[in-house]
């Protein structure tokens, strides 16, 4: 694979409609957690993870479909198709494997015909080539299992370390503007107005946004350089690795943090705490509490003066204040 530069054009309309991912995408997670899979190195906790996920792929009949359909798919090369990672996935996952399962038959022996220029498919992939709507439900059930076995074990981590970085984003969006988030996104980009350039494995490759905005998705299985899709009409999307951090320290013995707020709101205390600021959503997955109840802790814990809360569009972004701060880093006296 030889490196290159991806730029990705600007138009003053384009800088109002960057937008940042609201969630974990899942399929881009797939696609970059299979590349992890294929190659050594990434650290200690990938290689980490890639041990324990072939286990629990082998246990739970997964690895050989996945060694012979989605890994095939998604080669280390400078190209993978697009409709593996459909945008609907933004909305969530179910969105995205339905998206992938009703992919029109032209676009997937298209882009099927254009990864053959680049790896030799195995046979096991003839009719999903040719575009056979059967094998298409068969490779959506399939993401959706590996996704299961793949990231559940590790999900909380994943969560958090998105979390981070999207909580960061939106800091930067809103108290310095597109620009300067732009500026900041990562050591391999470079905001070089009204281009943004950066470090890119298949070549040199160029996007005209024309006012279609950007989409941001923070990935925590994209560990090189980011990911742009290979269809430049597609709704523009920069795929880039997020810093991986381990989630926050739950409640020790003893916790008097707990007895003063009670065990939830010291949860959400803790999780806003460990975050640079994360939207009521993120608290709600984070903690297993339903968005109703994020929201009401959220709610106390804004009025007693130990969070802050900022809306930004439609989100609202809490982040611990130094009330909150100082509360957390009370040790009792034995």
């Amino acid at each position: 694979m030889t490196g290159g530069t991806l730029k990705i054009v600007f138009t003053g309309e384009d800088l109002a409609r960057v937008r940042i991912a609201s969630r974990v995408d899942e399929l881009w997670e797939m696609a970059m957690s299979l590349h992890v899979l294929q190659r050594p190195g990434g650290g200690d906790d990938m290689a980490s993870w890639r041990r324990r996920a072939r286990s629990d792929l082998a246990g739970s009949g997964l690895l050989r479909p996945v060694r012979e359909t989605l890994a095939p798919l998604m080669p280390i090369k400078a190209y993978f198709p697009d409709f593996l990672t459909p945008y609907e996935a933004q909305a969530g996952p179910a969105n995205g494997l339905d998206a992938l399962a009703l992919t029109p038959a032209v676009r997937v022996r298209h882009e099927i015909d254009r990864l053959r220029r680049h790896v030799t498919l195995p046979g096991t992939l003839d009719e999903l080539a040719r575009g056979l709507r059967r094998p298409l439900r068969q490779l959506a059930r399939l993401a959706g299992r590996y996704c299961q076995v793949a990231f559940d074990p590790n999900r909380a981590t994943m969560e958090h370390a998105l979390g981070r970085e999207r909580a960061r984003l939106t800091r930067l969006l809103t108290d310095q503007g597109v620009e300067a988030m732009l500026s900041a996104l990562t050591p391999r980009t470079r905001w070089r107005p009204p281009v943004l350039e950066t470090d890119y494995a298949p070549g040199r490759y160029e996007i005209h946004l024309r006012g279609r905005g950007l989409t941001l998705i923070p990935s925590y299985f994209c560990r090189f350089t980011p990911v742009a899709l290979a269809d430049a009409s597609l709704p523009p999307v920069l795929i880039f690795p997020a810093p991986r951090r381990a989630p926050e320290p739950g409640p020790g013995p003893g916790d008097v943090l707990s007895d003063l707020l009670g065990a939830n709101r010291a949860r959400v205390l803790r999780c806003v705490a460990a975050t640079d600021g994360c939207t009521t959503s993120e608290l709600a997955r984070r903690t297993g509490t339903s968005l109703s109840s994020a929201s009401a802790h959220a709610q106390v814990l804004r009025r007693t003066g130990l969070i802050t809360s900022t809306r930004h569009a439609n989100m609202v972004i809490h982040q611990v204040s130094r009330l909150g701060a100082t509360l957390l880093a009370h040790r009792p006296r034995p």
